[in-house]
C-alpha cells in the first residue's frame, strides 16, 4: 500500500477486488448508504470559502467527504471497512464524517461484523470548529458500544494519522497495524515544538513504545489483516456458538519424570537447555499472531502476547518466558486477556518467572498495579482461562498469570511462594540449608497436586 494511496485504492488493495465498479462476487467492497448531506452554507460557522474548498476537493479526489464506508471481505471473513481519503482535507473530521462513521459501526453492530479502519487523517476539521471536534466523543461512543457488543476493531494507521483520528479510531482499536514510516501522534507535524524528536512520531517508535502491536510492509498486509480476522472472529469453528470450551494444557516438551528432591525442580526449571514459551507456543498453535505493549508506554520483551489458532478456533495467550516479569508485561496481558474476554476466546498462560521485576525502575512504573490488575483480569473473566506452569513459578510474580482451578505442571518446574535461597537467607540459615529449605517449602510439581495448588501434571506428547 504506496504513501497516500487513495480511500478507495486502499480498499481494494485490502480485499483485492475492485473498489468501484468492480465484478460482483464475495470479494466485492459494497458502500452503505450515507446520511444525507444538511450542512447549511459554508458549514456551520459560516466560514467564507468552505463550500468551495470541499468542491476542490471533491473534484480533485471524486469523493463528497473524508471518509467512505462499506463492507467487504478480506480473506474469508465479511468485515465493514471505514478508509479515510487524505486528500478531502486532509482526511480531517466534520459533522458529515461523524455520520458516516456513526452509521459503519451501527451496521457493524445489526450485522455483528468485526470493523477495519483504514486511516489516513490530520484530525478534526478547523472550518466546522468545535462542532467537528465533538464527533471525537461520538466516534469514541460508537466504538465504545461496538466494543461491548464483542466485534473486534482493526485500525491500519497509514500515512499520516495525527489527531482526535489517532486518539479514537486508532489508538482505541484492540489491534493497531502500521506501515512503515507512517507518521502517528495525537500532534500533528504543524502544531509540534519546533525541537520535538520527530522519531517520536512514527510507526517504529510507536512500535517500540507498545503503544502499536506491529508495523507491517505493504506486501504482508492483507494477509496480515486476514489471519487477524480470522482469528478475532474465532477461527473456523466460531466463538459465539455457544458455551466456551477451555483450552486443554500443552503437552510436556521437556524432563518426563518428576523431581526427587525440591532442589531437583528447582535445578530442572533453571536449566539453560530446558524448552521455553517459544517453543510450547510454536507446538501448540498451527498459527499466531502477537499482540505488542501495554498502551501505556511499556513493552516486555519477556512476556509473549496474542492470539493462535488451535485445531480450528482460536485461544489467546499469554506466556512468560523465563525472565523477570516487567510491569509492562503484566499490563499487556492483562490488555490480552481482557479483549479474549470480550470476544468470547478462551485464554492459555504459560507460567515461567523467577519473581516480578524489583528494581526501583519495576517500582517507579508501577508494578504492585500492574500485578493487581492482572490479578484482577483473571479473577473477572468470562472465559476459561488455563495455566500450565512450564518452568520456574516464582511468587506472586508467577501466580498472577496462574487460573484459580484450572493451572497444571510440567514434570520440569516448580512453585514456590519465595525462592529456596531467599526463604533460607529470611530464616537466618547458612546457605547450605538452601537444599533442606526447598523440600520444607514443596515446590515439586507432585507436591503442588499434594496440596490442591495445581490439578496436575502434563505428560509428554504421544505419552
Amino acid at each position: 500500500m504506496a504513501e497516500r494511496m487513495s480511500a478507495r485504492q486502499a480498499i481494494a488493495f485490502l480485499t483485492g477486488a475492485t473498489a468501484r465498479g468492480g465484478p460482483p462476487g464475495p470479494a466485492a467492497f459494497t458502500e452503505l448508504p450515507m446520511p444525507k448531506d444538511t450542512l447549511p452554507p459554508d458549514g456551520p460557522l459560516a466560514w467564507q470559502g468552505y463550500d468551495e474548498s470541499r468542491a476542490r476537493a471533491a473534484m480533485r479526489t471524486g469523493e463528497d467527504e473524508s471518509v467512505i464506508c462499506g463492507t467487504g471481505r478480506v480473506g474469508g471473513t465479511e468485515a465493514v471497512l471505514i478508509s479515510f481519503e487524505f486528500g478531502y482535507l486532509g482526511g480531517s473530521l466534520g459533522e458529515r464524517t461523524g455520520d458516516r462513521l456513526e452509521a459503519a459501526y451501527t451496521h457493524a453492530r445489526e450485522r455483528r461484523l468485526p470493523v477495519v479502519s483504514l486511516i489516513a487523517t490530520g484530525g478534526s476539521r478547523m472550518q466546522e470548529g468545535m462542532l467537528a471536534l465533538l464527533q471525537l466523543q461520538r466516534v469514541a461512543g460508537q466504538s465504545a458500544l461496538t466494543r461491548a457488543a464483542g466485534l473486534p476493531q482493526i485500525a491500519v494507521v497509514r500515512d499520516p494519522t495525527t489527531g482526535g483520528g489517532w486518539a479514537t479510531l486508532g489508538a482505541g482499536a484492540d489491534v493497531i497495524l502500521a506501515l512503515p514510516g507512517a507518521q502517528i501522534g495525537f500532534a500533528g507535524s504543524r502544531v509540534r515544538p519546533p525541537d520535538a524528536d520527530p522519531y517520536a512520531y512514527t510507526a517504529e517508535s510507536q512500535l517500540t513504545g507498545g503503544h502499536i502491536d506491529a508495523v507491517v510492509r505493504p506486501e504482508d498486509l492483507r494477509d496480515t489483516v486476514r489471519r487477524w480476522l480470522a482469528l478475532l472472529t474465532g477461527g473456523t469453528a466460531g466463538a459465539g456458538s455457544g458455551p466456551v470450551r477451555a483450552a486443554e494444557p500443552p503437552a510436556a516438551l521437556g524432563h518426563a519424570a518428576p523431581p526427587a528432591t525440591g532442589w531437583d525442580a528447582v535445578s530442572l526449571a533453571r536449566d539453560p537447555r530446558r524448552p521455553r514459551a517459544e517453543a510450547y507456543l510454536d507446538a501448540y498453535f498451527t498459527t499466531r499472531e502477537s499482540v505488542n505493549g501495554d498502551r501505556a508506554g511499556g513493552t516486555d520483551p519477556g512476556t509473549l502476547c496474542g492470539f493462535g489458532e488451535r485445531d480450528g478456533r482460536t485461544v489467546a495467550y499469554a506466556a512468560q518466558c523465563g525472565t523477570a516479569t516487567l510491569p509492562a508485561g503484566y499490563r499487556t496481558a492483562a490488555r490480552l486477556v481482557r479483549l479474549a474476554d470480550r470476544l468470547g476466546l478462551p485464554v492459555l498462560t504459560l507460567i515461567d518467572t523467577p519473581g516480578a521485576a524489583n528494581d526501583a525502575q519495576a517500582e517507579r512504573s508501577g508494578a504492585g498495579a500492574a500485578i493487581a490488575d492482572l490479578f484482577a483480569a483473571v479473577a473477572t473473566a468470562r472465559v476459561p482461562v488455563t495455566s500450565l506452569l512450564i518452568g520456574e513459578g516464582g511468587s506472586g510474580g508467577a501466580l498472577a498469570l496462574a487460573a484459580p482451578g484450572n493451572t497444571w505442571a510440567t514434570p520440569d518446574s516448580y512453585f514456590s511462594v519465595i525462592a529456596p535461597e531467599l526463604a533460607t537467607a529470611i530464616l537466618k540459615r547458612p546457605p547450605d540449608q538452601t537444599r533442606a529449605t526447598a523440600d520444607q517449602l514443596k515446590v515439586r510439581p507432585q507436591d503442588l497436586v499434594s496440596l490442591g495448588v495445581i490439578r496436575g501434571i502434563v505428560p509428554p506428547a504421544g505419552a
